[in-house]
Order: C-alpha cells, then sequence, then structure tokens
C-alpha cells in the first residue's frame, strides 16, 4: 500500500508539473481582466470545482485581488443580482457545459460582467459565452476511473496559484499590505511579530 501511495503521489506531480507547458496567450487575456476589474472577481464552480473556486476566491483575496466565492446554483435562484457591470466572473468547469453555471454564466454577461472560463473544453458553451479562456487540461490517468477529481484538482488548483502569484505581483502587493488583512492566526502573530523587529 505503501508503494501504490507513492505512485499515486509521483504521478499527480507530474500531471501537475506538465501544467507549465500548457499556458499560452489565453493566460495573459485571463491576467489582464482579473487586473483591470474594478469590483470582485467572482469565482464560480459546482461539485469539486466548487472547492477549488471556493479556495482560489480566497486566495485572490489575499493576494490582493478582491474576490468571492460565488454559487451558481444560488445565482439562479435570485442571487445573481449581486452582479454588477464592474465585476469579473470567474467561472472552473471541466467539461463547460453544466447547466446550472451556463444559465448564471447568461445572466451575469446581460448585467454586464467580464466572463472568464478556466475549463478544459475550449469548444464548450461555457467558453463560447466568455471573454477569455483559460484552457486546463489534466491527464485522465491521473484521476480514478478518468472521473474523480484527485489529480485533476491539484492542476487545477496549480493553474489558480500561478495567477494568483502574477497578480500578487502585477499589483505591487506587500507583506504589509497582507498583515493587515490576514492578522489572525499564526500568519498573523508571525506577521505582527516582524513588524515588530522593524
Amino acid at each position: 500500500m505503501i508503494e501504490r501511495a507513492r505512485q499515486v503521489v509521483e504521478r499527480e506531480a507530474q500531471a501537475v508539473a506538465a501544467l507549465a507547458q500548457q499556458f499560452d496567450a489565453g493566460l495573459e487575456q485571463v491576467l489582464r481582466l482579473l487586473l483591470d476589474c474594478r469590483g470582485h472577481v467572482l469565482v464560480v464552480g459546482v461539485g469539486t470545482s466548487a472547492a477549488i473556486a471556493q479556495r482560489f476566491a480566497h486566495l485572490l483575496s489575499c493576494c490582493g485581488t478582491p474576490a468571492l466565492f460565488f454559487s451558481a446554483s444560488d445565482g439562479i435562484h435570485g442571487g445573481a443580482g449581486a452582479v454588477r457591470p464592474e465585476d469579473v466572473v470567474y467561472v472552473i468547469s471541466k467539461g463547460g457545459e453544466s447547466d446550472e453555471v451556463n444559465a448564471f454564466v447568461q445572466i451575469a454577461r446581460q448585467r454586464g460582467a467580464r466572463i472568464v472560463a478556466h475549463t478544459e473544453a475550449p469548444a464548450s458553451s461555457l467558453a463560447s459565452l466568455s471573454d477569455a479562456v483559460l484552457c486546463v487540461r489534466a491527464a485522465p490517468d491521473v484521476d480514478p476511473f478518468g472521473m474523480i477529481a484527485t489529480g485533476s484538482s491539484l492542476v487545477n488548483g496549480a493553474a489558480c496559484d500561478a495567477l494568483c502569484v502574477l497578480l500578487l505581483e502585477q499589483r505591487g502587493y506587500s507583506r504589509e499590505g497582507f498583515a493587515v488583512t490576514h492578522p489572525g492566526g499564526a500568519v498573523g502573530k508571525r506577521l505582527a511579530a516582524e513588524q515588530t523587529r522593524d
């Protein structure tokens, strides 16, 4: 079992490393939309993609880009009223064909928001509704049955991490800025101690 566990981790590491060669001009288009956003980045996903979306929204805010996780299901039951023209809706969807996601995206577009599709399907309905597409593919054998999003969730999380770091650097976001928004926990105590020493 130990050897099998090692094989799983090694295969996942290979899948994440392969992501580096996938980035193209689509990444720059997405980055520009996020940098130019004057409202909030509303990060959307369902299923495992929702878990990645929640993580991404939190990290964006930590990195100086105001962001919130947004439920597509709630969005088509009145929640879309929160979407404003100055917002960017960032949608994580493997196949780009989730009915509730695409229904929400259509409403968000009508309300003037810009749309980013984070998907492995650049010819999908979601991609056709979007202003920019970040195509992220994970090898099918990195997930059990090619369906249970274990390794592929790490690949998609790594793509989000790359965007977070690029945004942090482009905005010149500082440790001091981070200290203001993250005063709690071990990280907050460490930052406070560093500022005291300075």
